[in-house]
């Protein structure tokens, strides 16, 4: 045993006992041939044996002194120099007088203890002391209740083991070692492990013994963990001094080789079993289904054969640990569904979900599919069932004992449909379906008639012509096959399924439906359908909130990205954003101090500091990549935190999608055009001619100038445009028309010869021509001749869209605001959209089949309810393709264009 706080460098020089360690003699003269000093810390435990005598090392004796708060020195060693103070010697009046003090400061302690001890005693004579409470209850270690199992390897190995020089060998077969015949000495398997034992004469003319435990190549972890315990073992039962020596096949030593006059042979394989349960990978047999039925599905065997295919049905093929689902293009879509069910099932049950399941369809399946089936077909895939084909019914026997012999009675089946209550537990029955022969065993039927049920079977599979591919398949109650279920009407046919959820609210929310029935019994929220359109905001209300927030607005400051960094926006450019660009906005607010009426004011008081927040704004436009957004995470808004702390607050607004608050800043002057920005280090582009929108959505805040495709098609006589027709001529860039619409409020007309002012202010004319009065040389030439256009605005009354979806984990509807987008168009759910004349369906193309259907009921209870509602308005429902979407429907979006397609 070596103490806690032995340091060692290069040779041991110091030894310090620190810590309750018990050191003993046996300790010291094992740590004497290195020892030179060893110091012995005051209050430490130390524990010596009761007479250190004198300690021999050679011809040289050692006197060690005991005493504490003294440095213990070996005597002949030689005293490590100290500037400011000498070792104490042996009449030293210091260390005699700690001596005593120590000695008395003991003597009190000790008294103190005895006197506890006394008191104790007393007490428990006197009863006073519950003698239950000396052992406390604890709780009990994982390890108490185990039991080890004691080997006696006076059983394990022969009595004369190790008594005749020779060698002996044994070999680990299931934990334990077996001897091994001399003649099969030196023949080693690969997958085995083996104990060799040598016993020779030594010199002394007494028995001594090597033991070497030798390791196969390609053994398993029992066995070489069991040569090796074993091995150390037979080493204790013999009281042999050597070390037990591990040898490696292709490995071994020269003296490990010398032991075989014959040398050492390997064979493959192995000769022992191992300890170890070992788990053999299953074999399945392919066999291929044909799925039919209206009702419930019913499951036919067929050969395993491109022969089989027909293109009306479904087929199931199960290869183990791939289940395929072949479905034929004139198969019903249920058929489908309910086989994909049934073999969910069958991984689920039978394949501990360790299968994969694949679905093919015909003309494009895979080649794993061919591989699986045999062979590709030749030709075209057509239909080779005939139509009056029916599937034979099938017949149920329950075996029985009669008055010596066996009988086998056919059961009725009521109206001729097999339902579970047919099978008794205590009975053996089998399902007689031509193509396949099943044997359910009862788990309360007797051994007889469970081996007497089998022979049966295969008898009635012999009596009677079937195909080569029909086998007898065996089935335990409670461990029955999915596809013996399905012969009987009811029997867990398919998984319940809530087809309003989706696979990450089941990943959310759980599978029980049980409990999710019980938690959200409305499986459908459709109230947004019925409540009334949000009516507009009026002008009046609108310049009040304007006028509001701006008054709160101490100050504003702009950013644009340019290239990696944000920079300072030019003061004329403030208003007007670029699709490509992204754009930073500090607002700095005023916050109001509010008062306590019940407090009495105070006129020498000083009022209290208004405080103020910041809403930083980051506005990215819809061609814009992320990376402005991570460029502003990592740069400009650390140093908004660094400077305001817990006042600022960051809001990510994307184009079009932007809240009133951010919009009133701009007092209704807020424009988007195409592209990015040009920066002015750049020489100015070629102009083109360039055709800008203005609209209010909803209210009159929310109005933006939007660039379009220049096109007349775009034109409404409700609304203003401005036109930018560009020339060629250096002196004059080109001429702006301000375009009025007949049916134009007289406010958008000011409004629009401001933006238009704002935006072309150098080396252009600007025009404002009214509907009807356009200049034909340059206005029709420049948006691309005359075109018919709309001239009715009651859609921008009437416009509704919803959004119809089942992330919740029911489905959904919700109302968009008024002030709705393109982009708020999701790609993976259902909209309806409300022009005031028609209702649209539109769907994406990553909409699910559940959700268009149940958009689809979702419309017509809308249009229903418009029917009472709003009699005078007739809606017809109408179906919208993504990319495909009638004008009737873009209208309804201000600024129409391409999709923002996602980088995938």
């Amino acid at each position: 045993m070596i103490p806690e706080g032995l340091c060692r460098c290069g040779k041991l020089k110091r030894l310090l006992l620190n810590g309750n360690r018990l050191v003993t003699l046996p300790d010291i003269l094992h740590l004497l041939p290195e020892l030179e000093t060893l110091d012995v810390r005051e209050n430490q435990g130390l524990v010596m044996p009761p007479k250190p005598a004198d300690m021999r090392k050679g011809n040289e004796y050692y006197n060690i002194d005991f005493s504490l708060n003294t440095q213990l020195r070996l005597a002949g060693a030689p005293a490590p120099p100290t500037a400011d103070q000498s070792p104490p010697q042996k009449g030293d009046a210091v260390a005699r007088k700690l001596r005593l003090r120590k000695r008395r400061d003991g003597e009190k302690e000790s008294e103190k203890v005895l006197k506890g001890m006394r008191d104790v005693a007393k007490d428990k004579a006197e009863g006073s002391i519950d003698l239950e409470d000396d052992n406390p209850l604890r709780p009990k270690k994982w390890n108490e209740n185990l039991e080890r199992p004691h080997l006696d390897y006076s059983e394990i190995y022969d009595e004369d083991v190790g008594q005749i020089p020779g060698i002996q060998c044994w070999e680990i077969e299931n934990f334990l070692p077996n001897p091994v015949e001399e003649a099969l000495m030196g023949k080693f398997y690969e997958r085995d492990c083996y104990i060799v034992l040598k016993t020779f004469i030594n010199d002394s003319n007494g028995l001594d013994w090597q033991i070497w435990y030798w390791i196969g190549k390609t053994t398993t972890l029992d066995k070489k963990a069991c040569s090796a315990i074993h091995a150390v073992n037979l080493r204790n039962l013999l009281g042999a001094e050597c070390r037990t020596i591990r040898e490696e096949m292709e490995d071994e030593s020269e003296e490990f080789m010398d032991l075989f006059e014959n040398g050492v042979h390997y064979i493959e394989g192995g000769r022992t079993t191992s300890g170890f349960f070992s788990v053999d990978s299953v074999e399945y047999e392919t066999k291929l289904y044909r799925a039919s039925g209206a009702h419930a599905i019913h499951m036919e065997r067929v050969d395993v054969s491109v022969r089989s295919l027909d293109r009306r049905f479904v087929y199931l093929m199960d290869n183990g640990n791939d289940i395929f689902v072949w479905v034929g293009k004139l198969a019903r879509g249920t058929i489908r569904t309910k086989t994909r069910l049934v073999a969910e099932k069958i991984n689920k049950n039978e394949r501990k979900n360790k299968a994969e399941i694949h679905m093919e369809s015909q003309a494009r399946e895979e080649a794993a599919f061919w591989k699986a089936l045999g062979a590709q077909p030749d030709g075209f895939i057509g239909e080779i069932v005939p139509d009056d084909f029916e599937p034979a019914e099938p017949r149920l026997y329950k075996v029985g004992l009669g008055m010596g012999y066996l009988e086998l009675p056919q059961v009725e089946i009521p109206k001729g449909r097999l339902v579970q209550k047919l099978l008794d537990t205590k009975n053996v029955y089998i399902l007689d379906c031509k193509s396949d022969l099943f044997v359910w065993i009862g788990k309360k039927s007797t051994r007889l008639i469970r081996a007497a049920a089998l022979k049966l079977s295969y008898e009635l599979n012999s009596m009677i012509d079937r195909p080569d591919y029909c086998t007898v398949t065996r089935c335990l109650q409670g461990t029955e096959s999915q596809i013996f279920k399905t012969k009987f009407f009811g029997w867990d046919d398919v998984l319940p399924v809530d087809f309003t959820r989706t696979a990450e609210s089941i990943t959310r929310r759980g599978a029980d439906l049980k409990v999710i029935m019980e938690r959200d019994k409305m499986k459908t929220d459709l109230s947004a359908l019925f409540m009334p359109r949000q009516p507009p905001m009026p002008m009046e209300e609108a310049e009040q909130m304007m006028q509001d927030w701006n008054e709160d607005l101490d100050g504003m400051e702009a950013f644009v990205l340019e290239g990696k960094k944000f920079v300072r926006l030019p003061d004329e450019e403030l208003g007007i954003f670029h699709t490509e660009d992204c754009y930073v906005f500090l607002c700095r607010y005023w916050l109001p101090v509010e008062y306590d009426d019940d407090d009495e004011e105070d006129e020498n008081e000083e009022p209290p500091e208004e405080d103020f927040k910041c809403v930083v704004y980051f506005w990215q436009g819809r061609d814009a990549s992320n990376m402005g957004w991570l460029t502003f995470t990592f740069s400009l808004q650390k140093k908004f935190e660094g400077l305001f702390g817990d006042k600022l607050e960051v809001v990510r607004t994307h184009q079009q999608q932007e809240n009133l608050k951010f919009l009133s800043h701009f007092k209704r002057m807020f424009v988007i055009r195409w592209g990015k920005r040009k920066l002015p280090s750049q020489e100015a582009p070629k102009p083109n001619v360039e055709l800008f929108y203005l609209r209010a959505n909803g209210s009159p805040i929310a109005t933006r100038c939007i660039q379009v495709k220049p096109d007349a098609s775009q034109l409404n006589s409700c609304f203003c445009f401005i036109l930018m027709v560009p020339f060629d001529s250096e002196d004059l860039k080109g001429v702006v028309y301000v375009w009025i619409g007949g049916k134009a409020e007289h406010e958008e007309a000011t409004l629009a010869e401001k933006i238009a002012y704002m935006m072309y202010a150098d080396n252009y004319t600007v025009q404002m021509i009214n509907e009807r009065e356009e200049p034909e040389n340059f206005f029709w030439v420049g948006i691309g001749g005359k075109k018919p256009y709309e001239h009715d605005n009651s859609f921008m009354n009437c416009a509704r869209l919803f959004r119809c979806s089942n992330e919740k984990g029911y489905f959904t509807v919700s109302e968009k605001c008024a002030d709705f987008c393109q982009d708020d168009l999701a790609d993976d759910d259902g909209m309806i959209l409300d022009n005031g004349e028609q209702v649209f369906l539109w769907v994406g193309k990553k909409t699910s089949d559940v959700e268009i259907k149940l958009t689809f009921k979702s419309a017509q209870v809308y249009i229903q309810h418009l029917r009472n509602k709003q009699p005078d308005k007739p809606r017809k429902l109408l179906l919208a393709m993504k990319y495909k979407e009638h004008k009737k429907f873009t209208k309804c979006f201000h600024g129409w264009g391409l999709y923002k397609e996602p980088i995938e």
